[in-house]
Parts: structure tokens; sequence; C-alpha cells
């Protein structure tokens, strides 16, 4: 497994996998080439959809030797639009609702596992509203390790959030596997005080967590084609993310 951060050489390709209800789904799979064994990650792409920058996360996974694949959580609202034109489409519609994107985050992890090489563990990332989808499925089914990037609605949904959202810590005694937080301090949603209260609710259900939160970060802050991009924040996330999905995922 790379964890250097040299890039190895990969493939690309947009796939069609099953999802939730049997729908038949775009999907955005990266893989190493020439590896034997891999693990695996499920991405989970933000409000503004499945777009240039969140396939770029995905190859960057497969260039540290995992395999990935991004779900088209918008697929069904839009097939073939923009980005920026699904997920407003999605968005008047009141967001992917929960049981569909468990089921799409199910036929991602089905089709990962049944990769050539792939050795059968899973784990899944998400940013934004993908953050909160990532803890979501990690409650919802069976996997290896979960990353939640600044998800918020949570712990409690603000005003302003799709429709389709509702508060997930009910389902904290639920959570399959290990979970990886990473928060900025700035952050309005979620705050500091709701990710210290997640932690806490984890605490008592005995789940296996580490939380980090990033000074002088606020929301978005891995996003390297936004204003809310920290260098430093967004490099130390990085490093914790290749080292908890190299503990769990690897053989």
């Amino acid at each position: 497994m790379n964890t250097t951060g040299r890039p190895e050489a990969l493939t690309a390709q947009t796939v069609t996998i099953t999802g939730h209800g049997g729908d038949e789904i775009e999907a955005y799979l990266a893989r190493p080439d020439g590896a034997e064994s891999f693990g695996s990650v499920v991405v989970i792409h933000h409000m503004p959809g499945y777009d240039a920058s969140t396939k770029e996360i995905t190859r960057k996974f497969a260039a540290h030797g995992y395999a990935a694949l991004m779900p088209n959580l918008f697929h069904r609202e839009a097939p073939g639009a923009s980005p920026d034109d699904a997920a407003a489409a999605a968005r008047a519609k009141g967001g992917a609702p929960d049981g569909q994107l468990v089921g799409d985050v199910a036929g991602a992890a089905d089709y990962l596992r049944a990769l050539p090489g792939a050795n059968g563990k899973v784990g899944v990332i998400g940013y934004c509203s993908g953050g909160r989808q990532s803890f979501l499925a990690a409650c919802s089914l069976r996997l290896d390790a979960a990353v939640d990037c600044y998800g918020g609605a949570v712990v409690r949904v603000p005003e302003g959030a799709p429709a389709s959202f509702k508060p997930l810590v009910g389902l904290s005694e639920n959570l399959s596997c290990p979970l990886l937080g990473l928060f900025g301090a700035d952050d309005k949603f979620p705050t500091p005080d709701e990710t210290a209260e997640l932690s806490k609710v984890l605490d008592g259900h005995g789940k296996t967590h580490e939380f980090y939160t990033f000074d002088g970060a606020g929301h978005a802050f891995f996003a390297v084609d936004r204003p809310s991009y920290r260098v430093e924040a967004a490099n130390q996330g990085w490093q914790h993310i290749w080292t908890f999905f190299g503990t769990h995922l690897t053989d």
C-alpha cells in the first residue's frame, strides 16, 4: 500500500452500478494498476454533487493504493446533467433520501468487494453532506472503517438544510466500524459543541472513534478550489486518513 504521497499508476473510468431498489446508477471508479491486493473506499460526494473536485479525491485514493468508487447520488434526478444542475434538481426534491443513500452505498460496496484483487475490506468517506451520509452508512451497513469530514446534521439539523435531513445521533449505537471525524474549529455546521456531543454519545456506547478539530479552519477546509481551503488543516487531515485507512483497510 502506497502511503508516501507519490503517485502510482491507476485507471479511472465511469461505470454503472446497482444502487438502491435495483436502480442502475452512474459511478466513478478509480483503482490502482498492478496491485495484487487492495482495500476499497466508497467516496460520498458533497451537496454540490458528482463533480470534478470529488473525482480528483477519488483518484487520490487510487494513487495511494486503494480502489475507490463514487456513486452519483443525483443520477436519478438528472441523468447526464451538469453537477450544478443535478444538485439543484436533487435539492429541490429535498436531497437524497437516507434510505436511498444507504442502498446506493451498499451497492457501491458490493461492486468494490467483487473487483479482482479486492481484499474484502471497504471503508467509506464523505465531505459536507457526504460526511453526514458516511456516518449514516456506517450505522446502517457492515463496513470496516468510516470517515466523516465536517458532516453536519448528525446531532442537530439547522434551518435551511435539505428537507430529507434528520438527526442521526440516535443511530450511534449501531455504528459498525471505527470512525474518524475531521472538523474545523470555526465551523457552524457542525459546531465544535455538536461534535463534542457526538463523541460523548459514542463513548457511552463504547464505539471506537477518533475526532480531530483544526484551529483556524471552518467548513470545507479540504476543498482546494474554494476560499475555505486551509492548507495545514487539509494536509494534517489527509495524514490522519492515510493512517486510519492503513490500519483498518489493509491486509
